[in-house]
């Protein structure tokens, strides 16, 4: 993404030559390649971190123990995450993700030789799992303002597809990855796997060739250096002005707030008052997971969707709907088929509207409207989580998955009201025309 030109010693790391108006679509670039490539790694190596954390902490805590260290690492990366939004607009964010990947490979591969030459102890892994959550709080924002430093506008919602393919790919390599380490020589060994893996993305970080920062905002001045406060405020005042971002970050923050407890705590919970079982929940679970990947494949292959702003509302709807009735189905098969449209219908939405939103914002601004975003999904939406376990346990399944889906659905309602998001529209993607050379010198 275009961001302002950092000043000073950050131009000491050489940036390869940018591209020049690539004429292959996003999959067949060789540079989105390496860069998705180096992120799949990355989350590869997180979610193996995430399980060693865990095995590590079962091993010297008590089971209240082992959910404070794990939660450890939420509250940096929710403190922070806004201050990394401001830092993505400010410095480059390839230098940020190689960065966060580079300290994030020291510190799991030291952490991995603390374990073997000893027991791990508690304030060990608290300190870890804190110093991994600041870094994360860096690492999420700079990601979501990389795809326009690397591809064109018409190419976003293909990247956008992919990078969720490679999100949903690494959840499913990551668990048993982690359990073949843990086999083969525990917690260390675990650890060593996940270090590896922020290793292996840093060369193709190193490699990409983006394009150079945006020197102007979107008010066409210059961009100021001002403190970090004072851009934080001015990001947020930059969303709650805009016509199609706000209605875009609202949408989104209003989903993840409603259907993010129905998904992650209500299906748990639905399972057990049906009495389905543990491969009951895994049906539903891989089911929903199954839809959610078909959707990124989908937006991947296809690229370009005509009048992106009302089917984000139709799918985003959709997805409230079948949602909602997952708490009224008593056969479990049913429940199987609509977890799968609820991951099919979220996923295009979310695609949808990341990339609406990659296309709409000033690329300025996009770090920091990245991390308001993601500030919603992993600082506020898992505070919902205890509110909807109580609520399933006083009233039961149905009446929460109604009331979650209807909060939700206020999202997709707030769309359709918005003119800009009803007109919002991908760019068609450009006929290909032979490459053009890129000066090496």
């Amino acid at each position: 993404m275009a961001v302002p030109a950092p000043a000073g010693p950050a131009s000491s790391l050489p940036a390869p030559p940018g591209p020049t108006a690539p004429s292959r679509p996003a999959h067949r670039d060789g540079n989105v390649l390496r860069w998705l490539l180096a992120y799949t790694a990355s989350l590869v190596g997180d979610g193996v971190y995430f399980v060693a954390l865990g095995w590590a902490a079962q091993k010297v805590a008590d089971p209240a123990g082992v959910g404070f260290v794990m939660a450890t690492g939420a509250m940096p990366r929710a403190l922070l995450m806004l201050g990394g939004g401001v830092l993505a607009d400010r410095l480059d964010p390839r230098r940020i993700v190689l960065g966060s990947d580079a300290v994030r490979c020291v510190l799991v591969l030291g952490v991995a030789g603390a374990v073997a030459l000893t027991s791990p102890a508690l304030w060990l892994l608290v300190g870890v799992a804190l110093v991994f959550g600041a870094v994360d709080a860096l690492f999420v924002p700079a990601v979501g303002a990389l795809p326009p430093r690397l591809t064109r506008p018409d190419q976003f919602a293909r990247v956008i597809g992919m990078r969720s393919l490679a999100m949903r790919l690494s959840q499913i390599a990551a668990p048993p990855l982690a359990g073949l380490a843990l086999g083969l020589g525990g917690v260390p060994v675990a650890f060593v796997v996940a270090g590896a893996l922020f290793a292996a993305s840093l060369p193709l970080l190193f490699s990409l060739r983006i394009r150079p920062p945006a020197a102007t905002t979107a008010t066409g001045k210059h961009a100021e250096r001002t403190d970090l406060r004072a851009e934080l405020i001015d990001g947020l005042r930059y969303i709650r002005r805009h016509p199609l971002v706000r209605p875009l970050v609202l949408a989104l923050a209003l989903c993840e707030l409603g259907l993010s407890s129905t998904l992650n705590v209500g299906l748990l919970l639905l399972n057990a008052e049906r009495g389905w079982g543990p491969s009951g929940y895994g049906w539903i679970v891989g089911a929903f997971g199954a839809g959610a990947a078909l959707s990124a494949a989908l937006v991947t292959a296809v690229g370009w969707v005509p009048r992106a702003g009302l089917v984000l509302s139709g799918t985003l709807g959709l997805a409230c709907a079948s949602a909602g009735v997952l708490g009224f189905v008593p056969v479990l098969g049913v429940v199987v088929g609509c977890a799968a449209l609820t991951g099919l219908a979220a996923g295009t939405a979310g695609s949808l509207n990341n990339a609406l939103l990659q296309n709409a914002a000033d690329p300025a601004y996009l770090g920091r409207v990245t991390s308001v975003v993601m500030l919603t999904m992993v600082g506020l939406a898992p505070l919902s989580y205890p509110v909807a376990g109580a609520a399933i346990g006083a009233w039961g399944a149905g009446p929460v998955f109604a009331g979650t889906a209807a909060f939700s659905a206020c999202g997709a309602a707030y769309l359709l009201l918005s003119p800009a998001s009803r007109r919002a529209a991908l760019p068609r993607p450009a006929a290909r025309t032979s490459p053009a050379p890129v000066s090496r010198t």
